[in-house]
């Protein structure tokens, strides 16, 4: 047992889970003051569903092995190995192993709890908090656990996968840190729940601007503090790959800001704080799937790219009447794809302009298009079924009250009351 390794995936881990706070800020500060309790308490609510759900039966789903005899399912595509039920079969160290199989699954609990908040900004100031929650313990269930068994449960030797999921051993597409795994499922998940929900009362563009900036730029702060965990954490240990990780997880999102503000400043004559935001983010989502397969010259291009069509995208809803309100969509499920595609032509080794074939950005094609596809379709069932039993929007009335006070009792901002107070000498 490693303890430098062990050290280096719970510290990780943590950077990661900061992350869903994090993101709790960042969105937070885009909705309207009478929303932003409802906004954070999804990313909570997220974390602590999803959290539970991960020990009890997420562990199990998403990282069964076939080769035991405990496993029950389909090969690479769906099962669950019971030993794993609670994490019970991971409480006993293997011998030979870098770290404790219980920090590697803590490690990835925090991917499957980010995965989930990042939906919620497509249903900002409109959801109901409860049946969020429903959904939120079914859609990781029934589409996140599975996709991260295609992604990130695979056995290497030798450097070489040799049995795992289907896309990242059948398939053998590339995806270190969850591009396809985590921002096209949550980014598709989000489209179908914006369909599901509707459009929020007074939907135009302009009209709702962020409430409080300076807690979205916090929240992209600490977003982007926590990605390094993310990316160069999915190494699970601190070797030459993560370092190169790391640094483009610097060069990628710092090229992001700058391709986003280009746009704005074309487009509307001014660089915003919250494009610049926005930019990272974009640039981050970008490289999480690329982080240890380009170089960081590359990475630079990639950010670039990233921060420049996101921005552009993120005008896709106001095209095609889709209330997408914080941008879910536009920056994670167009981010993840542009990540994804450009390990085709750009990755190290195997990209188009190094081996002068299609065959990797074939390969990253399927993989980003199944998953889109699969989320999405998964999604919107269950988004209709949870709006046409228990409701998943709340009333009109309520939407124009503020959420905040009807759905939680509480205020953002509440403010003494000091006009009964006389002032005395």
């Amino acid at each position: 047992m490693d303890t430098g390794t062990t050290a280096f995936v719970l510290i990780s881990a943590a950077l990661v889970l900061l992350m869903t706070p994090a993101l709790a800020f960042f969105y937070g500060g885009l909705v309207r003051a009478k929303s932003v309790i409802s906004m954070m308490m999804l990313s909570f609510g997220a974390l602590a569903v999803v959290g539970v759900i991960w020990v009890v039966l997420g562990y199990a789903i998403a990282f069964a092995n076939a080769g035991t005899p405990t496993f029950i399912g389909i090969d690479g595509v769906i099962g669950i190995d019971v030993s794993y039920i609670g994490l019970e079969g991971l409480l006993t160290p293997q011998d030979g192993a870098a770290l404790p199989p219980l920090a590697f699954a803590g490690f990835q609990a925090t991917f499957a709890i980010i995965t989930v908040a990042l939906i919620s900004g497509s249903i900002a100031d409109r959801a109901k908090f409860g049946a969020w929650l429903v959904f939120a313990a079914v859609w990781s269930v029934l589409v996140y656990f599975p996709v991260a068994s295609w992604v990130f449960n695979f056995t290497v030797v030798d450097g070489t996968i040799v049995d795992g999921g289907w896309i990242a051993y059948t398939l053998g597409a590339i995806d270190f840190a969850g591009g396809t795994a985590v921002h096209i499922n949550a980014g598709a998940a989000a489209l179908a729940l914006a369909i599901v929900l509707g459009k929020r009362i007074g939907f135009a563009k302009g009209l709702q601007k962020p409430h409080n900036v300076p807690l979205t730029l916090l929240g992209a702060g600490l977003l982007w503090f926590g990605w390094f965990g993310f990316n160069a954490g999915s190494e699970l240990t601190a070797d030459n790959t993560a370092s190169l990780a790391f640094v483009n997880t610097i060069a990628a999102p710092a090229a992001g800001v700058l391709g986003w503000l280009v746009v704005e400043r074309l487009k509307e004559g001014k660089a915003t704080s919250v494009g610049a935001a926005s930019g990272a983010v974009a640039g981050l989502v970008a490289i999480t799937p690329a982080c240890a397969s380009l170089t960081p010259g590359w990475a630079i291009l990639l950010g670039a790219l990233a921060g420049v069509i996101t921005a552009l995208a993120v005008e896709l809803k106001f095209k095609f009447g889709f209330d997408d309100s914080l941008d879910v969509v536009g920056i994670h499920l167009v981010g993840g794809l542009i990540g994804t595609l450009f390990i085709g032509i750009f990755a190290t080794d195997v990209g188009l302009i190094y081996s002068g074939s299609f065959d990797q950005l074939g390969k990253q094609a399927i993989a980003a298009g199944v998953v889109m596809v699969f989320s999405f379709v998964m999604s919107l069932i269950l988004g209709f079924i949870i709006e046409k039993t228990m409701g998943f929007r709340v009333h009109g009335n309520q939407e124009l009250a503020g959420i905040d006070s009807v759905v939680h009792g509480e205020e953002g901002y509440a403010l003494d009351d000091d006009s009964d107070l006389v002032l005395t000498r």
